[in-house]
């Protein structure tokens, strides 16, 4: 299992996103992407589009206006 991270500081919607859905396409089953940004709308986003592929997500804030957020890429069956 590996662990990537994506600097979104500063970054508006819908950038963040798609620059994890574009990370995304190159992990593996199992693998962690932390999506660091400062854009409040990120982790609605990102937890919308991680439910409708079924991927555990956890936001969390790391100061006001910071936050991180986990997506696992579900294990393939």
């Amino acid at each position: 299992m590996a662990v990537r991270k994506l600097n979104c500081l500063s970054e508006v919607c819908p950038i963040p996103i798609l620059r994890a859905i574009k990370e995304f396409k190159t992990m593996e089953a199992g693998d962690i992407l932390i999506l660091h940004s400062d854009h409040s709308c990120v982790g609605v986003d990102i937890k919308k589009w991680a439910s409708q592929h079924k991927y555990p997500v956890k936001v969390v804030e790391l100061e006001e206006g910071e936050w991180e957020v986990y997506i696992q890429k579900s294990i393939e069956k």
